[in-house]
């Protein structure tokens, strides 16, 4: 087994640290009778653990209401893809997020969502320089079987960043 040596001008490796808490709490809570809006809600009060996702990606609820979420998210450059760019898959995976949770806000107790189809629009490069991403999702169309929901991430000047428009089918109830 041969071992691989870094060439001295890359520079000291560097490392994170990623901390999520047992899936298992939230899920608990959920089948305990929330809502969605009551589940996403006590996840942003931090009354209810965060899924694991979000740990990886830094990605916390700012604002939740009925039909409409924000996560915020800091992107670093573990993030970066070969072109020393945020990697596209950061962007979607905040909007898959987003407008999947605007879903939740929509349903009742018992009933759950999964993305069936998602479409993103990149407008802008991301860098870590960019500074907090706030990934905004909004129900267009709730619905018992399917619904449709849009999302954008923008900067902290409100910078457009991406946009998607997200299908959800209703599972349960």
């Amino acid at each position: 087994m041969t071992t691989f040596e870094a060439p001295a001008a890359w520079g000291e490796p560097r490392s994170k640290t990623v901390t999520w808490y047992d899936p298992k709490a939230g899920l608990e809570a959920l089948a305990g009778g929330l809502t969605g809006l009551e589940y996403l809600t006590g996840m942003m009060e931090g009354t209810i653990p965060g899924a694991p996702i979000a740990g990886l990606f830094g990605m916390r609820p700012v604002s939740v209401d009925r039909g409409d979420i924000v996560f915020a998210c800091t992107p670093d450059e573990s993030m970066y893809n070969p072109i020393g760019t945020v990697h596209g898959g950061t962007a979607c995976t905040l909007l898959d997020s987003v407008t999947g949770c605007a879903v939740q806000t929509t349903l009742p107790a018992g009933v759950g969502y999964t993305s069936i189809e998602i479409k993103i629009n990149y407008l802008r490069p991301i860098h870590a320089s960019t500074g907090e991403l706030f990934a905004h999702g909004w129900v267009t169309k709730p619905g018992k079987r399917v619904a449709f929901a849009e999302g954008d991430i923008r900067d902290a000047d409100g910078v457009l960043l991406a946009t998607a428009t997200s299908t959800c089918l209703i599972i349960g109830g």
